[in-house]
């Protein structure tokens, strides 16, 4: 497979997690540098070891895990967005932390990468060794992550809580599109 082409992969599965990390972006208070790494690091190590495990997996685990998948997904974006709104709405100092909470942050790892494991799939069926793939997913998902959570911060301070809100709902619709594409398409 060309380069071009996984590149082109890599960016498309990224998009979720640069919308997550946006949110998320948003409530961090201090340490935005050190955050956007461990978001990065997170969300690129998962888009780069989903891939693997659906290639090594082949089509029967991704046929167990693609029907669920999506419901998965939406179901863990949509309580993580939901309670970002509520903790917005309420004014309270202990909303989502999208820092402080690395089950929080696992789970958005998660969510954001189930579609990796079907690509991956994809890769062995086209007999496509997956280990440079992997690393160009991986790589473009860190790079797209942490600039994500700069970005999201930086939304933070201009417009404060809205952004948290805006958040959470940008959150829901990411797991309500995955859902209706699975649905309908």
């Amino acid at each position: 497979m060309e380069f071009a082409t996984t590149l082109l992969i890599a960016v498309g599965l990224a998009m979720d997690a640069f919308a997550v990390s946006i949110s998320g972006g948003a409530t961090i208070r201090e340490g935005r540098a050190r955050y956007a790494l461990i978001v990065g690091a997170l969300f690129g190590g998962f888009q780069a070891g989903m891939p693997v495990l659906g290639w090594l997996g082949g089509v029967t685990l991704a046929s167990f895990v693609g029907a669920y998948a999506p419901w998965i997904a939406f179901l863990l974006l949509a309580l993580i967005g939901g309670k970002m709104i509520v903790e917005a709405v309420r004014g309270d100092d202990e909303s989502v932390q999208f820092a402080a909470s690395m089950a929080t942050l696992l789970l958005l790892a998660v969510a954001t990468s189930i579609d990796a494991l079907a690509v991956g799939v994809t890769f062995a069926v086209l007999d496509t060794p997956i280990f440079w793939p992997a690393v160009t997913i991986g790589a473009v998902t860190f790079g797209l992550s942490a600039a994500g959570v700069l970005i999201g911060s930086s939304l933070d301070r201009v417009f404060g809580r809205k952004v948290e809100i805006l958040g959470g709902v940008i959150l829901i619709g990411i797991g309500l599109r995955i859902l209706l594409e699975h649905l309908f398409f």
